[in-house]
């Protein structure tokens, strides 16, 4: 089996350019919605929903790699290093280097792409694993292989360049993406180049791991590059949702250099993700509508609740909060939970489904965005 590294042609990839410019224009389009939602945040829930937005993202690439953080220790560590506030809690090296990471696309989207720009992450990734080799791209002598299944019964998904030619590769992979940026004679518009980006890298494989995190970063670098602003749109947030049709779409784009099929997946991809950063944008909002309407209207055990709900983000608690959850965030009798409940439910600020002890509460918002309910 040929993989597309080894194409005579590689890494020269084809595609039909027709095929994602209507997207390429909602792209576009949306952008300038996701900006204009933004203005309606107070700027300090901006600060807010801008740590939210990158902690989840920093969150959900994680676990599209298997790994659970915690997401309260991501989010700590993000106000942290932007100057927000000092730690407020123990947090694990995975937990800070990811957050660094975040951080440093964030802050240096702007800037050329340089090998140790990419080593710099793949060092902050791995930050309490000393065991991995981290100073550098990989250089044993064993193939890099994604399988699964047993030993005896191996599937090899993809196997990527040997080690020996992994500075050349990158070389070729930095210089094509500095050439390919805004402003350059090859430059190209932002969902083809975002999409190219992702897919050569994990092509290359250049490190022991974290590929599939770098990648990702390198998607976004690549379409705030395009925008002249940092995107902050749950791409990782919606992959993870669809995880299977993710790994599905680079397994049929991992022998060939025509890669069409995968610039429309990805690109569409992107479009649901500026939607859910758009739907979570509305949600922030009306929150901040629903804590001035009530302003002075709630007691200690409310805004308690209240606010652990919003924590849940849009989805909320799964299957709506129940008089039970209620009496575990506030430490409160059922008796004053039935009561504290009905009247949120009178003031507007739950909506109630069910009865008896099939009864839960949910948040009285409109999102605007009804993918994300």
């Amino acid at each position: 089996m040929a993989w597309n590294w080894q194409q005579p042609s590689w890494p020269a990839f084809v595609y039909d350019a027709s095929a994602t410019m209507e997207l390429e224009r909602q792209f576009l389009r949306r952008s300038g919605e996701l900006i204009g939602a933004f203005k309606h945040v107070g700027p300090e829930d901006q600060e807010e929903l801008k740590i939210e937005l990158i902690g989840d993202e920093a969150l959900k690439t994680t676990e599209i790699e298997g790994e659970v953080l915690d997401r309260e220790s991501v989010q700590s560590s993000l106000r942290q290093q932007f100057g927000l506030g000092a730690e407020q809690r123990r947090i694990s090296p995975a937990e800070c280097g990811i957050a660094q990471m975040m951080v440093s696309l964030y802050q240096t989207f702007a800037e050329p792409l340089t090998h140790e720009t990419m080593i710099a992450w793949h060092r902050m990734l791995m930050s309490g694993e000393r065991r991995r080799f981290v100073d550098g791209y990989r250089t044993h002598s064993d193939p890099m292989q994604i399988v699964s299944g047993n030993l005896h019964d191996r599937r090899v998904y993809f196997e990527a360049p040997p080690s020996a030619q992994m500075w050349r590769e990158m070389a070729s992979f930095v210089a094509w993406f500095n050439e390919s940026r805004p402003g350059r004679k090859a430059a190209l518009p932002a969902l083809t180049r975002a999409g190219i980006a992702h897919l050569h890298f994990v092509s290359i494989h250049p490190f022991e791991d974290g590929n599939g995190r770098i990648a990702r970063a390198l998607a976004e670098k690549s379409l705030a590059q395009s925008l002249g602003y940092p995107s902050l749109i749950a791409l990782a947030y919606t992959i993870e949702r669809a995880r299977r049709a993710y790994y599905d779409a680079l397994a049929r784009n991992n022998q060939a250099i025509e890669i069409t099929d995968w610039l429309v997946y990805f690109g569409n991809t992107i479009l649901g993700a500026q939607r859910n950063t758009i739907g979570r944008i509305d949600f922030c909002v009306a929150k901040a509508r629903l804590y001035e309407r009530l302003r002075g209207q709630m007691n200690a055990r409310q805004q308690k609740a209240i606010a652990r709900m919003f924590r849940e983000g849009i989805g909320g608690f799964k299957g709506g909060l129940s008089a039970e959850k209620y009496i575990r965030i506030t430490g409160t009798s059922r008796a004053t939970a039935t009561r504290d409940l009905q009247d949120l439910v009178a003031k507007g600020a739950l909506m109630k489904t069910g009865a008896l002890r099939h009864t839960r509460y949910h948040l009285n918002i409109q999102s605007g965005n009804e993918e994300m309910t």
